[in-house]
């Protein structure tokens, strides 16, 4: 199962990296929106995890390119995100929010679950 995994901060994605790769999965890591959408068009992925505030592309641009291409519309993506950046209701289109900061396990679970979910075809 391919991750593409996207956040700014390099020592917080090479951590979160290490993580995801110990618990068995591949690992496409990145440092903003525009880099991710370039390797997501080029390489696919499974999942995305992508933090919201970025230079270059923010999380929620990346969102929306991702949620209108037909390719990857039903890829599920996970929004990591302080409190205050996260939208009132379902309007972000994220499958789920990780508010920053949580710990490394609740990231391992919560991608083992949608693993899950797109394994069993739910």
């Amino acid at each position: 199962m391919k991750i593409l995994l996207v956040d700014d901060d390099e020592i917080f994605r090479t951590l979160l990296s290490e993580v995801l790769e110990e618990a068995g999965f591949e690992i496409s890591a990145h440092e903003n929106g525009l880099l991710a959408w370039e390797a997501l068009q080029a390489e696919g992925a499974d999942i995305v995890v992508s933090d919201v505030n970025m230079p270059e592309m923010g999380g929620y641009e990346l969102l929306k390119l991702i949620r209108e291409d037909a390719r990857f519309a039903n890829i599920p993506v996970v929004m990591m995100a302080l409190k205050s950046d996260v939208p009132a209701g379902a309007e972000g289109g994220a499958d789920e929010y990780l508010l920053k900061p949580f710990p490394n396990e609740d990231l391992v679970a919560l991608v083992q679950t949608l693993e899950q979910r797109i394994l069993g075809g739910n």
